[in-house]
């Protein structure tokens, strides 16, 4: 392996701090504007490619950002989303362990199982009128599970911080849409693993890998939880969270590696980090590392918009987005309304689990970059879920507006009684 130069070191740190900063303008703006901050983030990062290609050519694209700069960003961007992982698995572990009474329940299966069929039917209608051009030539079953995991999925990070910055964190709606989340995920994950691991069209070694890590969760999360491991956990938290960033960059590379995707690997091993107890601040050292990949993450942004740009586009298939869209949006909201109503609640209440329920945001960005990675999705199929997801994400706030109007001051007054406590709450992971 060649030793870079210092001009290639010096070009690669340029183009990492412009990110950043680019990052931050994105999330300062969309704050002013009254929409999650990470949705800034996000287009600014998908965004950026493509507009210096639309506005100076692949030519100037390729000398701000060329081969060997993307190829850096690219693996800063990719130990960012698995260290930012750690921190989404151990947090969906400890708002897991909440849930669990009747209205979770429905909001959760209501929310989950439709989605997945409409998902699964899209990939069809898809299939059958889209051609090999816009859906690639992964196997059928890979792609078929992938949209539906893409249609269901809803975004515990992003949620989290929407109910914050809206002071309903502690009301009916934002607890059992982000218990609901939090339960929707967990299936989620690992049904993307097995489309990912099926996308070679051998499911026998990713399945092997699949059942060898829940089988290490299972062990070692108890060996963490006390003696040494604990010990040493309470003594060095900062030394503690090193180690647990080389543990997730190492099992997320050896998953991929043998077939299943990075992102099991990663979660893999913030489902075996323990909760914390007297001993052992664990959510201290995951938090640390967390942050880190919290940082990096519109670094992984901006390589998946390059990416779209570099690879063979062709038009955009504008009929498709605005069908998944329409039909991502009726299910979610339907089904999130229905499952309120049947688990006992009021019609406002289900009014806003139906506008939180369509929340996709980062989990869903995720989902379709390890579907593209893998050759599930084509760049046109790719281009368009991505337009679905930011809009999908963009229209929470929105309807959650529209939704306190209509109910009038004093069911609006009731759907935020914490505002004062909760304002400025934030996720583990630091999320937005």
């Amino acid at each position: 392996m060649s030793v870079p130069s210092l001009a290639d070191a010096a070009h690669t740190a340029a183009a990492l701090a412009a990110v950043l900063l680019l990052a931050w303008a994105g999330r300062a703006a969309f704050r002013a504007i009254r929409q999650p901050p990470v949705i800034g983030e996000i287009a600014v990062g998908l965004v950026l490619g493509p507009v210096v290609v639309a506005l100076a050519g692949h030519g100037v694209l390729d000398t701000l950002l060329p081969a060997h700069v993307l190829a850096a960003l690219r693996h800063v961007g990719h130990a960012g989303l698995m260290l930012f992982l750690l921190g989404i698995a151990h947090e969906l572990r400890a708002r897991g362990s909440a849930t669990g009474n009747r209205a979770v329940v429905w909001v959760a299966s209501t929310s989950f199982l439709p989605a997945l069929a409409a998902g699964a039917a899209a990939a069809l209608w898809i299939d059958r009128s889209g051609g090999a051009a816009l859906r690639g030539d992964a196997p059928l079953s890979s792609f078929v599970l992938l949209l539906a995991v893409a249609f269901a999925v809803t975004a515990v990070p992003v949620l989290a911080r929407i109910l914050a910055d809206r002071g309903m964190t502690a009301t009916t709606a934002g607890r059992l849409s982000l218990q609901a989340a939090v339960v929707m995920d967990v299936p989620a994950w690992l049904l993307l693993a097995v489309a990912v691991g099926g996308s070679g069209g051998d499911l026998a070694v990713p399945s092997a890998v699949l059942a060898g890590c829940v089988a290490a969760v299972l062990l070692v999360r108890p060996l963490l939880a006390g003696g040494p491991a604990g010990a040493f956990c309470a003594r060095s938290p900062a030394a503690t969270a090193v180690l647990l960033a080389a543990a997730t960059l190492m099992v997320a590379s050896a998953t991929e590696h043998l077939g299943l995707t990075s992102l099991f690997g990663a979660f893999a091993v913030g489902f075996m980090v323990p909760a914390d107890s007297d001993r052992a601040p664990w959510s201290a050292a995951v938090g640390r590392v967390a942050r880190i990949g919290d940082r990096l993450m519109p670094v992984f942004f901006l390589v998946t918009g390059v990416t779209i740009v570099s690879g063979p586009l062709g038009g955009m298939p504008w009929s498709v987005m605005g069908a998944v869209t329409l039909l991502a949006i009726a299910v979610k909201t339907a089904t999130g309304y229905l499952g309120g109503r049947l688990g006992g609640e009021s019609h406002a209440t289900g009014l806003r689990l139906a506008a939180l329920m369509n929340t996709r945001g980062l989990t869903e960005i995720v989902v379709l970059q390890a579907g593209f990675s893998a050759g599930i999705l084509s760049p046109p199929l790719f281009a368009a879920l991505l337009g679905m997801t930011l809009i999908t994400t963009c229209l929470t706030a929105p309807l959650l507006s529209l939704i306190d109007r209509a109910a009038g001051p004093e069911e609006g007054a009731a759907a935020r009684p914490a505002a004062a406590q909760t304002r400025g709450a934030r996720s583990d992971t630091g999320r937005e």
